[in-house]
């Protein structure tokens, strides 16, 4: 299995299924002699928790354990590996769906893959799997903390539903859901603040073009748009242009701070799109025969996951800019 790996010069590497005794990572480029912010990480690791009655109740710990590339808190240059236990497992809950794929899950393209799938849970597709991104995430923003470059993330749609200016309406929707053991879908806004001009790099490996591969490696993304995305498609340019300012900077940013796919110095705002979670109610599943059958699924899952969507990615976005600030360092002096 390959594509586990993402970043070139600051990287990220992470393994483990939903189910198996641990999962992990490997994060290599993050630079030695930094002391180490556990508490940071930890406050992280806190926000992707569940925590209330419309999100999972599989509760983990998710105590981080670093392995590698430490000493006495200092890091060393060297690969910081570190696990995750997975303490709450219920295979049990697994047992009805042995030979069934489940409909919108990975079960049945893992096996079409792979020629098996894992027995239980959705194994590296599930989202479980997303922990180790906000470890690997935190390390990201720990390193871009020396630069000034700070990220933040919202709920800005949930459930079709405008989540800042009609909040009220869309948890009654989310309460509507959890009655009727249903999910939800919804759209997190993420912006980058002082990102410095340059980042990106020219044609394929553009910045716009790297976050959104790593915004749609995401369980359950279905979109990404950059800046104004497709309002900017819906204008005349005379409508979209960043006019400059007399001093430093443009008069609006509709391009959301990339130009050719390199970082203009404005705040970098994109969004990520999330399905409703496909684990609800009673499935209609089907085997490798075709025969249908209904089953009541009992795995654990949110209601909506842009419920805890908003620091994974964060994550991503912040692996992104600290693989751009290495490479750009390599070329010339920030």
């Amino acid at each position: 299995m390959t594509g586990n790996s993402f970043g070139r010069l600051f990287t990220f590497s992470s393994f483990g299924e939903s189910h198996s005794e641990c999962i992990g990572g490997i994060v290599e480029g993050f630079p030695a002699g930094i002391k180490l912010d556990m508490e940071f990480i930890r406050k992280e690791m806190s926000r992707r928790k569940s925590q209330s009655k419309f999100t999972t109740d599989r509760r983990e710990e998710d105590e981080v354990i670093f392995l590698s590339g430490l000493d006495r808190g200092i890091t060393l240059g060297t690969p910081l590996a570190f696990v995750i236990r997975n303490n709450n497992i219920r295979k049990e809950d697994y047992k009805d769906l042995e030979g069934f794929f489940r409909p919108s899950h990975g079960d049945f393209t893992y096996f079409c893959k792979y020629g098996l799938n894992a027995s239980s849970g959705g194994g590296r597709a599930s989202a479980r799997e997303t922990a180790t991104r906000v470890v690997g995430g935190a390390l990201a923003k720990l390193f871009l903390d020396k630069f000034g470059i700070k990220l933040d993330s919202k709920i800005v749609e949930l459930g079709g539903i405008d989540y800042i200016s009609d909040k009220d309406n869309a948890k009654a929707k989310l309460k509507q859901a959890l009655a009727e053991r249903d999910s939800l879908g919804g759209v997190i806004e993420c912006t980058i603040h002082n990102a410095p001009v340059g980042l990106g790099e020219p044609v394929f490996d553009k910045l716009s073009s790297v976050l959104a591969h790593a915004a749609m490696s995401i369980p359950s993304s279905k979109s990404f748009e950059i800046g104004d995305g497709l309002e900017s498609c819906k204008r005349k340019g005379s409508q979209d242009i960043d006019h400059w300012k007399e001093s430093e900077g443009t008069l609006t940013n509709h391009s959301g701070g990339v130009q050719a796919g390199i970082s203009n110095g404005e705040d970098i705002v994109f969004r990520v799109g999330f399905k409703p979670i496909a684990s609800i109610g009673t499935l209609r599943c089907k085997d490798i025969n075709g025969t249908i059958k209904e089953i009541d699924n009992r795995g654990r899952h949110d209601i909506a996951p842009v419920l805890r969507a908003g620091v994974i990615v964060e994550a991503m976005a912040a692996l992104v800019i600290a693989d751009f600030i290495k490479i750009q360092q390599s070329n010339k002096t920030i």
